[in-house]
C-alpha cells in the first residue's frame, strides 16, 4: 500500500504557552493531514527531554514529556483554573524558550495537581497499576529535584544512589507529595496522548513514533536497572556508544550513552526489559522507527572518558535472537529500521531477515555516483523515503548551501532551477517514486530555509527550537497535497 505522511514534532505546533502541545493545534494538524490525503503523522521521541533539550537523551524510555501537556485542554475539562495572562507568552512564536516554558508549565501543572488530583485519585490508581514503571520514574525525578538536578551517579546519599531498600523507603516517604505530583503529570500526559491517538486513528491517521536504541546515562532506566548496562562497581559506564570517524566528522560522534550487556539480557533475562519497552512503544504508536538500528547487528564501543570516538571498536550485537523474542511477545508490531550510517553485510542480513522497511534520504543522494544508497536510482518499495530528517538541513537550506556541482546534478535530475523550487521538486520525485511510504518534514512542506532546521548533530544548544507559525495550514496547501496523493496513488 502506498502511503504518505508528515514529520512534525508536537513541540513544533503553534500552541499557546510557548511550545507545541496536545491541544487544539494538534487536532487541527490531524485534520490537515486528513484533508491532504496523508495517513501518517511522524513525531520525535515524546519522553522528557534531557541534556540540551534533546528528545534522544530522555530521563525515561517510558515516560511522557509534561511540557507537551495542553493546559488549555485541562482548563476546558475543568481540571485547571488559570487566566490567559498566566500562561507564558513568547516574544518569538517560532522558537521554544525551554527555560521559560518549563517554569511556567510546572507552575500551572502544580496548580492542577492541587486543584484536581483528589477527584482523579481512582483513575490515577488504575493508571499506576497498569504502568508499574511510573513509580520508579516519579521517585527518580523527585530525588533529582531534591538534589538540585545532579546526575544520579553523583547523588550525595549512597543509599538512594544504589537503591538500597531502606533508602528507597526513606525517600519515598520524605518526598511523597513530589512523587505523587510526577505520577499525576504522567497520568495527564497519557490521558491526552491517547485522546489524540484515538482522534487520529478514527481519521485513518497512524501515529509514527521514534525510539532511540540507547538510553541516557542520567535516566530512571539506568538507575532502576543498572545490571543490564555495561557499568562498573561505581555505576559509571565502562564503555559508551558512538559512531566512528567518517566523511562528516573526523573525530566521529561520541554519544556517551551506556551500552547494553547483551549476553546477560539474552541468556539471563530473555530480553525482558526490551520486551517491556517495545510493548510500551506499541501502545503509544502505530508505527515505530528504531533510531540507529544498525546497533542490533553490531555496535560501536568507546572506552568511557575518551575525548572523542576515534578509538573504538565494533562489537557484535544481539541480532536475530532479540527480534525472535519480540515477534513472539509483541506480535504485529510495525517497526521501521533507521539504517543510516555504517551499513555492512551483518546489518543487511539482519534487515533482510527481519523484513523491516529501511530509510532513504534524498538530500544524501547527489554527492557521489550511483553506488550511493540514497541515489535516486536506488529506491525500492519496502522503504520509507524522506527529503530529509530532523538531523538534516531543510531541503531549501540544503540547496542554498550545496556544492555547485552537487546542486547542478540535483537540478538536472529533479528538474528545478532555484533553491526555492527545490522542496517541491524533491517532494514530487518521492511521491512519484516506488517507495511504499514517503515522509516529508513540515519545514519542506512549507518550503522553509535553513533557519527552520531542527537539529545540528554533535552540537549542544540551539537545537529542537523550531515552531511553525500560526495559520500556516491553509486550504490551498491541503488541496495541493490531496491532489498530489491522488495523482501518485498514495
Amino acid at each position: 500500500m502506498r502511503t504518505s505522511g508528515i514529520l512534525m514534532h508536537i513541540s513544533s505546533l503553534p500552541s499557546p504557552g510557548g511550545i507545541g502541545s496536545m491541544g487544539q493545534e494538534a487536532y487541527e494538524f490531524a485534520d490537515f493531514l486528513q484533508a491532504s490525503g496523508m495517513t501518517i503523522w511522524q513525531v520525535l521521541p515524546v519522553g522528557p527531554t534531557g541534556y540540551g533539550e534533546s528528545p534522544y537523551q530522555s530521563s525515561s524510555v517510558f515516560a511522557g514529556n509534561p511540557l507537551l501537556i495542553s493546559c488549555e485542554r485541562l482548563r476546558e475539562e475543568g481540571l485547571l483554573q488559570f487566566t490567559d495572562e498566566e500562561e507564558f507568552q513568547p516574544e518569538d512564536p517560532e522558537t521554544v524558550d525551554y527555560e521559560s516554558v518549563r517554569k511556567n508549565k510546572d507552575m500551572l501543572l502544580r496548580r492542577c495537581f492541587a486543584q484536581s488530583a483528589g477527584r482523579l485519585s481512582g483513575q490515577i490508581r488504575e493508571f499506576v497499576s497498569m504502568n508499574p514503571w511510573v513509580e520508579d520514574f516519579a521517585l527518580f525525578t523527585a530525588v533529582k529535584n531534591h538534589f538540585d538536578q545532579v546526575m544520579w551517579t553523583k547523588w550525595p546519599d549512597e543509599g538512594i544512589r544504589c537503591r538500597r531498600p531502606e533508602a528507597v523507603k526513606k525517600y519515598s516517604e520524605l518526598l511523597r507529595s513530589e512523587i505523587e505530583y510526577h505520577i499525576f503529570c504522567q497520568y495527564l500526559f497519557r490521558r491526552q496522548w491517547f485522546d489524540l491517538k484515538k482522534y487520529c486513528n478514527d481519521r485513518s491517521i497512524l501515529l509514527f513514533g521514534d525510539m532511540p536504541i540507547y538510553v541516557a546515562e542520567d535516566s530512571a532506566d539506568t538507575w532502576t536497572h543498572p545490571e543490564i548496562f555495561q557499568l562498573d562497581r561505581g555505576l559509571i559506564p565502562k564503555k559508551v556508544a558512538g559512531v566512528p570517524p567518517d566523511y562528516f566528522s573526523e573525530d566521529g560522534q561520541l554519544w556517551g550513552n551506556p551500552l547494553y550487556r547483551w549476553t546477560y539480557l539474552r541468556f539471563c533475562r530473555h530480553f525482558d526489559w526490551w520486551v517491556d519497552r517495545m510493548r510500551g512503544m506499541a501502545e503509544l504508536y502505530d508505527m515505530i522507527r528504531i533510531d540507529h538500528f544498525i546497533g542490533f547487528a553490531n555496535y560501536y564501543s568507546v572506552k568511557h572518558g575518551m575525548p572523542n570516538a576515534r578509538k573504538g571498536k565494533w562489537v557484535i550485537g544481539p541480532g536475530k535472537s532479540l527480534f525472535k523474542r519480540l515477534n513472539r511477545e509483541v506480535p504485529g508490531i510495525r517497526i521501521i529500521a533507521e539504517d543510516l550510517g555504517c551499513v555492512n553485510a551483518r546489518v543487511r542480513r539482519l534487515l533482510n531477515w527481519c523484513g523491516y522497511p529501511g530509510m532513504k534520504v534524498l538530500t544524501f543522494g547527489f554527492d557521489s555516483d550511483e553506488t550511493n544508497p540514497h541515489h535516486p536510482d536506488n529506491y525500492s518499495e519496502n522503504t520509507v523515503a524522506y527529503t530529509g530528517t530532523h538531523d538534516n538541513d531543510t531541503t531549501r537550506g540544503w540547496a542554498e548551501k550545496a556544492d555547485p556541482k552537487v546542486l547542478a546534478y540535483a537540478e538536472k535530475t529533479l528538474g528545478f532551477k532555484t533553491p526555492e523550487e527545490a522542496p517541491d521538486a524533491f517532494i514530487r520525485f518521492l511521491f512519484r517514486g516506488p517507495c511504499d511510504t514517503v515522509i516529508i518534514p513540515m519545514q519542506d512542506i512549507l518550503g522553509l530555509d535553513g533557519s527552520a532546521r531542527m537539529n545540528y548533530p554533535g552540537t549542544i544548544g540551539g537545537n529542537w527550537l523550531w515552531r511553525m507559525k500560526p495559520d500556516m495550514l491553509s486550504l490551498d496547501l491541503s488541496m495541493k497535497y490531496y491532489r498530489l496523493n491522488k495523482e501518485t496513488n498514495r
